[in-house]
């Protein structure tokens, strides 16, 4: 792969953001970033890359932009003129969605919009072609009607969350059938790591299991136990990402992993990697519980399977052990300092 081969990421500070800037610089690629201005710039996920030298030797770029700002969004497509754009920028929390709904639309919604109209133009006045990914998500289902869901499944999102990405996700559809744009979206089911952000359920299960059994903390308070999600690792999903804009074809791709597991049982492996019950140490609290909840999203990532030869690599006991293993580790550190 050619290193003039550029790719635009949203989110590159993000959990599947940071895989994704590993992923594509392994592959020769020259990344560019989008970070949001804030007064406390965080970006922990992608610092490796920069003590790697990834950002000395010019392969990795950040630049400032927002989704909520058009007008950035034409500049930096102008100025990286990117051959790939990956737009993983998102307020992805669904349980912050209903607190924040007009942000959440803003970003999920409005942001793809002003995005594609961006590379829109960009395409029409330097006639070159940018390959657009769109992460959509599996809370676009919401209220399942058939299991497991697959692309043709239809959608009933139960959040301001899903609302806002469905229609990410319609827009996204309608600009390549109507403006023959190079753009597809993975509908991502639920995946983890050890970067995922610790207001996420698996990662607050997984960190507090570790402090627990350091002695940091005693309990942890948890909303529904009994929702079940297709679990699987983000550093695998990255990788349909990538496979999905080298298709001579856009089209639209559900990634999952195909097994489900209730919060019940990711408490219990998690507890169980560090010799204790979660029983006597999780709580339950109706004010952690969503006004609408999603009962149960499971996968077929078929298509995916035989049209990108992609699969899951990471299974869902190993993907928490690996979360565990990492909160203990920094458990360790943070007490010892």
């Amino acid at each position: 792969m050619s290193a003039s081969r550029r790719a635009f990421i949203t989110g590159i500070s993000g959990q599947d953001g940071s895989y994704l800037a590993e992923f594509l610089l392994s592959k020769g690629y020259e990344v560019h970033g989008m970070l949001r201005r804030t007064s406390n710039l965080s970006r922990t996920r992608i610092d490796g890359l920069f003590e790697q030298g990834a950002a000395s030797d010019g392969c990795l770029q950040l630049h400032y932009g927002d989704m909520t700002d058009s007008m950035s969004l034409v500049r930096l497509i102008r100025d990286i003129q990117p051959h790939e754009v990956y737009n993983l920028a998102a307020q992805s929390h669904v349980r912050i969605s209903f607190e924040q709904p007009n942000y959440t639309a803003e970003v999920c919604a409005l942001g793809v919009l002003g995005m594609l109209d961006a590379i829109r133009e960009f395409q029409h006045q330097s006639g070159q072609e940018v390959r657009f990914y769109q992460a959509s998500s599996s809370e676009m289902f919401g209220k399942v009607t058939e299991s497991p869901q697959r692309e043709t499944t239809p959608f009933a999102p139960r959040s301001p969350y899903g609302v806002a990405k469905l229609y990410g996700h319609w827009i996204t559809v309608n600009y390549r059938e109507s403006y023959g744009l190079h753009a597809s979206s993975g509908i991502l089911f639920n995946h983890e790591s050890p970067r995922r952000g610790e207001n996420f359920v698996t990662r607050k299960v997984t960190q507090a299991a570790a402090r627990i059994k350091l002695g940091l903390e005693k309990t942890i308070t948890l909303g529904n136990l009994d929702a079940r999600r297709d679990w699987g690792f983000a550093g695998d999903f990255v990788k349909a990402m990538w496979c999905m804009l080298q298709q001579d074809t856009p089209d639209d791709y559900v990634i999952a992993t195909g097994s489900s597991h209730s919060v019940r049982e990711l408490c219990q492996f998690a507890f169980e990697h560090v010799g204790l019950d979660y029983r006597d140490y999780v709580e339950h609290d109706v004010r952690f519980e969503r006004p609408a909840e999603v009962d149960h999203l499971l996968g077929d990532a078929t298509k995916a399977q035989e049209n990108l030869g992609w699969n899951p690599s990471v299974h869902f006991q190993d993907l928490i052990v690996m979360m565990v293993e990492s909160d203990l580790k920094r458990a360790a550190e943070r007490r010892e300092n």
